[in-house]
């Protein structure tokens, strides 16, 4: 008589799960997932990503903030990290600016834990979320600053939190958005959003 041997079960994460923190990281490990998340419970995972539509204007985003940081010591920089907020939310930011010492740390399993000062987020077909479950999650947590550019709407909107709630910074009369956190981070959006990299550069210097 011949036995077969059982198959190893296999660790399903899929968008629309309702998890905890604790379970979404364990299935998360355990898949072939590139990038997922997890927002007020529900996982998202993320499509393949397109390049006009989100690499090339998240190149333009880290460059920006790189940029910065050169300028002004103490401030880290990443890209798509993994940000435990609370037992509900995980994200995996596009960007994210945060002070050495500051909300944000980095954790022993080499994550960041608590909030950075300044997250950025590129929506194409995310926007639903990123304005809305995630613009929740970063409000509640204390994130900041929050950048979303809504590529396919060719517009970028910068939340500031005031008293507990988010509320939007408007361009000055040049077009430039004022960082109300990081003192000199300035944004010529209209620039940014054809491309001119000289001219967003400028504007921070």
């Amino acid at each position: 008589m011949v036995i077969a041997n059982s198959s190893p079960t296999l660790t399903i994460l899929e968008n629309g799960d309702r998890l905890d923190r604790l379970e979404f990281e364990r299935r998360y490990t355990a898949s072939n997932i590139k990038k997922a998340e997890l927002i007020e419970g529900i996982v998202y995972v993320a499509s393949p990503l397109r390049f006009t539509p989100h690499a090339e204007p998240h190149g333009r985003i880290i460059g920006w903030l790189i940029a910065y940081q050169a300028m002004v010591s103490g401030l880290k920089v990443g890209i798509e990290p993994t940000v435990r907020l609370d037992d509900d939310n995980e994200p995996q930011p596009d960007a994210v600016l945060f002070r050495v010492g500051g909300n944000a740390q980095i954790d022993e399993d080499g994550y960041i834990t608590g909030a950075p000062e300044l997250i950025v987020e590129i929506a194409a077909s995310t926007v639903s979320y990123d304005l809305h479950a995630k613009k929740r999650a970063y409000e509640r947590n204390g994130v900041k600053e929050y950048i979303v550019w809504r590529t396919l709407d060719q517009a970028i909107n910068w939340f500031v939190l005031e008293n507990g709630q988010y509320v939007e910074l408007a361009p000055d009369n040049a077009g430039v958005i004022h960082s109300r956190e990081f003192e000199g981070l300035r944004l010529n959006v209209i620039a940014i959003l054809k491309g001119d990299m000289s001219v967003v550069l400028k504007a921070l210097q």
